[in-house]
C-alpha cells in the first residue's frame, strides 16, 4: 500500500510539474507576441517609416531544383513590394547556405535580380541559420540599425522580438496571409521556438559565425558567395 501511495504521489507531482511547465511556456509565448505585436505594420504603414536601412527577408526553404518554396516566394514578393515602394534602399536576404547542395540565399537573390533589382542593392547573409542568428548578424555583420523584417505573421512575432531584444529598431510586415499545408504543426512548434529565443535573448550567445563587417549601406555584391 505504501509503495502504491508513493507511486501515486510521484505521478501527481510529475503532472503538476508538467502543468506548471506548460503554463510557463504559454506565458512566455504570450509575452513575446504581446511585445512584438505593437511593431507589426501594414505595407502602407511601412512605407511611411523613415530611415530604414534595409528590408530583411528571412529564408524558409527551397525546392529540390533550388527555386524558392511557396512560403519563401511569398516573403520575397512582399520584400520586393516594400523595396519598390521605397520603404528601404536595400534588401538583406538571410538564410541557410550551410551546404553546397542547399542554398537559400542565392535563390533569394536570383529571385530579386529576375525582377529587376540591381545586384548592389541585394545583400546576402549566408549564415542566417536561425531567426536569432539572422538578427544578430544583421546588427553586427551588416551594421543595420533600423530594419523592416518580412516573414509570415506567425513567425514575425519572434523575429521582431529577437531583433528588438538585440537593440535593433525593428518593424515587421507579414507576407501574404494564405493557408499553407502543415500550419498547425508550425504554430505549435513556434510556441517552443519563442520560448527558446526568449532565453537566447536573455543570454545572447554568439551566432555560429561572425566575421568582418559588410555594412548594408554599401555594395551588396561584397556579400556574394
Amino acid at each position: 500500500m505504501k509503495k502504491k501511495q508513493v507511486f501515486l504521489r510521484i505521478i501527481a507531482a510529475f503532472g503538476i510539474l508538467c502543468l506548471l511547465g506548460a503554463a510557463a511556456a504559454l506565458a512566455v509565448n504570450g509575452a513575446v507576441k504581446h511585445r512584438a505585436g505593437a511593431f507589426l505594420l501594414t505595407p502602407e504603414q511601412a512605407v511611411q517609416l523613415e530611415g530604414a536601412d534595409c528590408i530583411l527577408v528571412l529564408g524558409c526553404g527551397v525546392r529540390p531544383d533550388g527555386s524558392p518554396s511557396l512560403m519563401l516566394r511569398d516573403r520575397l514578393d512582399m520584400g520586393l513590394q516594400l523595396y519598390e515602394s521605397g520603404a528601404a534602399p536595400k534588401l538583406l536576404m538571410s538564410g541557410d547556405h550551410s551546404r553546397t547542395d542547399y542554398d537559400e540565399v542565392n535563390a533569394m537573390k536570383d529571385y530579386a535580380l529576375d525582377r529587376g533589382v540591381p545586384s548592389r542593392d541585394v545583400f546576402q547573409d549566408h549564415a542566417g541559420f536561425s531567426t536569432y542568428e539572422s538578427m544578430y548578424r544583421a546588427r553586427d555583420i551588416f551594421c543595420a540599425n533600423k530594419v523592416i523584417i518580412v516573414s509570415q505573421r506567425y513567425h514575425l512575432y519572434r523575429a521582431v522580438y529577437d531583433a528588438r531584444a538585440l537593440g535593433l529598431d525593428a518593424w515587421g510586415v507579414a507576407a501574404e496571409d494564405v493557408a499553407y499545408g502543415g500550419q498547425l504543426l508550425r504554430d505549435l512548434r513556434e510556441i517552443l521556438a519563442r520560448n527558446k529565443d526568449f532565453f537566447y535573448c536573455l543570454f545572447q550567445p554568439l551566432p555560429t559565425f561572425l566575421g568582418d563587417p559588410i555594412p548594408v549601406s554599401g555594395d551588396g555584391d561584397l556579400s556574394s558567395g
